[in-house]
């Protein structure tokens, strides 16, 4: 395992095992994630609710992903903006 192998290393808890099954295909998905991205316009990037269908079909050509790669992109971050939101009216994750 590549960078994300190296920080679980540092963690003491981790130290000289192996990394969880669950983030086997972390860092491939990350390289992903970067890829599409890199194809998004700074508007897009900035504001991701103007991403329509044929963005993302441009997005995804781009990027050299599928159309469903870029789907769960933004639906990830739109999962992250409401936990961050809730975060900040003090809810916190509990």
């Amino acid at each position: 395992m590549g960078p994300l192998g190296q920080i679980l290393d540092m963690i003491p808890l981790f130290k000289g095992k192996a990394a969880p099954k669950e983030l086997e295909g972390e860092e491939r998905d990350l390289k992903k994630f970067e890829a599409m991205i890199s194809s998004m316009t700074p508007d897009e990037r900035h504001e991701a609710s103007i991403i329509n269908g044929s963005r993302r079909l441009r997005i995804a050509r781009g990027s050299g992903t599928t159309v469903s790669d870029v789907n769960r992109l933004l639906k990830m971050h739109v999962q992250m903006a409401d936990m961050m939101k809730k975060m900040g009216r003090g809810k916190g994750l509990l």
